[in-house]
């Protein structure tokens, strides 16, 4: 991890185009909105950076993170996010000689950054992750939208679109507390719905894609590590699978969901076997997986790629793995126009 000093509070340096890609990280939240949440409120907010503490105790317990030294508010569980992309960002930085920039729909000091020329123009892969809570009511504008058009017509252009997990979406309480014994997280309240950002890009660029649930991976049997990925290894063109044999272990993925059936421009490359010792109204009908990963590889004006895969396999706040180190290697080489 780069020891270099940090910055704050400055404007993005563009980086030349040098044959290697540029990624990018755009976090969907208004980050006042979603820090200013009621702590009272049971449903639909982050967790305040005490109740991590608590739950997770004792973890946290060092200066590093004591109340004079780290946020002790929701605003702290946010900073965790950000943290949480440090390995990332210094992996993808090392491999293709850029720094990652990271950008926020509207950040701490309440300035809102749509996305625009200002992001895309020195911009070959875009992260998107939609960890924005459906009330926050964020949606991607006409101006957006024709602006990410025009940026994937680009040659070696990538859109990666992270919508989080959908839970508690039902009115049935019951429902509910099926869901919320399947995830066994109590910090992920009973319901908690993210993506709405995600979920307008995704309508208005035609990608059949619904982020619901958020299911639990199964573990391979006597052991606390996450079970392999099946992966669809003869479908994947663009290798991002390549010595990819896990993602992250995180309890409450979402599952996505296809609105029209498999094809080759639509291609599902890696689904995730769920716990099958905690039930689930997905996995009533005898379902035994979700959907991972899914690849839209270029077609008619698009000429870039477009990746649904969870925001969680780019964080180390649940673990993190050579494999997973591997898929963030894969990614950032992907073929390049």
């Amino acid at each position: 991890m780069s020891t270099a000093a940090r910055t704050y509070n400055q404007a993005h340096l563009p980086r030349e185009r040098n044959g290697r890609r540029r990624i990018s990280i755009y976090w969907t939240w208004s980050y006042p909105w979603e820090a200013q949440r009621d702590p009272a409120e049971m449903y639909n907010r982050f967790s305040t950076m005490t109740e991590v503490r608590n739950a997770l105790w004792p973890s946290y317990e060092t200066t590093e993170y004591d109340a004079a030294h780290f946020l002790q508010g929701i605003a702290g569980t946010l900073e965790l996010f950000h943290r949480s992309t440090l390995a990332f960002q210094d992996v993808a930085g090392t491999v293709t000689g850029h720094p990652v920039a990271v950008f926020q729909r509207i950040d701490q000091a309440g300035y809102r950054l749509p996305i625009d020329e200002r992001i895309l123009a020195d911009t070959d892969t875009l992260m998107v992750f939609g960890l924005d809570h459906l009330l926050s009511e964020q949606e991607a504008t006409a101006e957006e939208i024709d602006a990410i058009r025009r940026w994937l017509q680009r040659e070696g252009t990538c859109l990666l679109l992270a919508p989080h997990h959908d839970v508690g979406f039902s009115d049935d309480f019951a429902q509910r507390a099926v869901e919320y014994a399947h995830h066994g997280d109590p910090l992920v309240p009973r319901q908690q719905r993210f993506g709405q950002y995600t979920r307008s890009l995704m309508k208005a660029l035609d990608v059949p894609v619904h982020n619901t649930w958020g299911l639990r991976p199964a573990v391979t049997e006597g052991t606390r590590e996450i079970a392999p990925l099946t992966g669809l290894r003869d479908l994947d063109a663009a290798r991002l699978l390549d010595n990819v044999t896990t993602f992250n272990f995180h309890p409450h993925l979402p599952h996505y969901a296809l609105t029209r059936p498999e094809s080759q421009e639509v291609r599902v490359l890696g689904r995730q076997r769920i716990d099958p010792h905690r039930p689930h109204p997905f996995t009533a009908d005898g379902t035994t997986e979700f959907n991972a990963l899914i690849w839209m590889p270029p077609s008619g004006p698009r000429a870039g790629d477009i990746v649904l895969i969870d925001s969680t396999h780019f964080t180390t706040l649940f673990g993190g793995t050579d494999s997973l180190k591997n898929l963030w290697r894969n990614l950032a080489t992907m073929a390049y126009g």
